[in-house]
C-alpha cells in the first residue's frame, strides 16, 4: 500500500524560491515539506559564477544551492528528494502523487518547480542530443577542451554559455539572429573583449551536421537572415542557450497561465488562481528571472500561505462556536 501523508504547507521545487518559502514556512510553525523534483537546486546547479547574489561578490550556482538546502533543512524543513508526479487541485486538501507512489495531501501548495531549457524543435537538434547538442555549459563544457564549439542565443543565457566553454574550447563561435544581444551590458563587454569568442550577427542555424556511427557533430549549416546565404561552420558541439520556458506541466490545466504557460498570480502576490495555491520564481516571473526575486517571492508565498491557513483555522473555529 502506497504512503499516505498529510502536511499544512506542500513545497513543489527546489531553486532559491523553494528554499526561501520552506525557510520561511518553516518558522511560521507551518511543518513544509519540501519536494526536489528532478533537478535539486534547480538552474542555479548548472550555473557558474554567480555575482549578484546580495552578500556575495562571487559565489559558485552550485554552492550557493547546497547553503540554501542546508540553510532550510537548519530551520526544521522537512526536504524530501522525490518528485511530484501528478497535482489535483480541484478541491482541499489539494492531493499529489510522488514518482516514489507516495500520495500527499496539503492544506496549502506552494510552487517553485522554475523553468527548463528551451529547444529549437529541430531533428537534427534532436538527432544529436548527448552527442555534441546541449543545453548546458557547464555541464558538458569540460568535453570540448581545445575544441571549436558554437552557441545558439543572444541574452544572458547565451553571453554567459559562451563565457565560460572559453575556459576549454579552443574557440567559441556565438550566433544570434539580431543585430545586438539582449544581455546585460557588463556581461556583453566581457564577451566583446575575450580574444576566443566570435560572434556571427543576423544568423540562424539551419542544422546540425555530423557522423552517424558513432553519432557526433562535426559542423553546423547556419543562414544569414538578410542576404539568404548558407555556409558551413566546423565544429564539434552546438550549445543551445535560447532561454527557459516555465515548467507548468503540473498544473497547466488547472491554473490561470500566460505568456507560454507562466502562472498568473494576482497583483503584488503570490496567490495563484486558486486559494491555498501560490506560485513564485521563475514560473510566474517572465520578467525579471533572478535568483534574487526569486528568493523573495519565495517569502512572500510562504508568508501568504501562514496568513491563508490562519483564517482558514479561524473560520473552522467559528463554525465549530456556531
Amino acid at each position: 500500500m502506497s504512503e499516505q501523508r498529510h502536511v499544512k504547507v506542500m513545497i513543489i521545487g527546489s531553486g532559491p524560491a523553494g528554499y526561501t518559502a520552506a525557510v520561511y514556512a518553516t518558522r511560521a510553525m507551518l511543518e513544509p515539506v519540501l519536494f526536489q523534483g528532478i533537478q535539486p537546486g534547480g538552474q542555479l546547479t548548472i550555473t557558474t559564477e554567480v555575482e549578484n547574489w546580495p552578500g556575495d561578490s562571487m559565489v559558485m550556482g552550485p554552492d550557493l544551492m547546497v547553503r540554501m538546502e542546508e540553510h532550510a533543512k537548519a530551520t526544521g524543513a522537512e526536504i524530501i528528494s522525490d518528485h511530484i508526479n501528478s497535482l489535483d487541485l480541484s478541491k482541499r486538501p489539494f492531493t499529489a502523487v510522488a514518482d516514489s507512489g507516495a500520495v500527499w495531501t496539503a492544506d496549502a501548495v506552494i510552487l517553485a518547480t522554475g523553468a527548463q531549457a528551451k529547444w529549437l524543435g529541430m531533428a537534427s537538434e534532436e538527432k544529436f542530443k548527448g552527442f555534441g547538442v546541449s543545453a548546458c555549459a557547464t555541464c558538458d563544457g569540460f568535453f570540448y577542451r581545445g575544441q571549436d564549439v558554437v552557441v545558439i542565443g543572444g541574452g544572458n543565457t547565451a553571453v554567459e554559455e559562451a563565457l565560460f566553454l572559453t575556459n576549454f574550447a579552443s574557440k567559441v563561435t556565438l550566433i544570434h539572429r539580431r543585430d545586438s544581444l539582449r544581455s546585460e551590458k557588463i556581461l556583453q563587454d566581457r564577451l566583446f573583449k575575450n580574444p576566443k569568442v566570435e560572434i556571427l550577427w543576423d544568423t540562424t542555424l539551419e542544422e546540425v551536421t555530423g557522423t552517424e556511427d558513432p553519432l557526433g557533430v562535426e559542423g553546423v549549416q547556419v543562414r544569414n537572415v538578410k542576404t539568404g546565404v548558407i555556409s558551413e561552420i566546423p565544429c564539434k558541439g552546438v550549445f543551445i542557450a535560447i532561454g527557459h520556458a516555465p515548467s507548468s506541466e503540473l498544473v497547466k490545466d488547472q491554473l490561470e497561465t500566460h505568456m507560454g504557460g507562466y502562472v498568473v498570480t494576482a497583483p503584488d502576490s503570490t496567490a495563484t488562481s486558486i486559494p491555498g495555491v501560490y506560485a513564485a520564481g521563475d514560473l510566474t516571473d517572465h520578467i525579471y528571472r533572478q535568483a534574487v526575486t526569486s528568493a523573495g517571492m519565495g517569502c512572500m508565498a510562504a508568508l501568504e500561505a501562514e496568513k491563508f491557513l490562519a483564517e482558514m483555522e479561524a473560520d473552522d473555529s467559528r463554525s465549530k462556536v456556531a
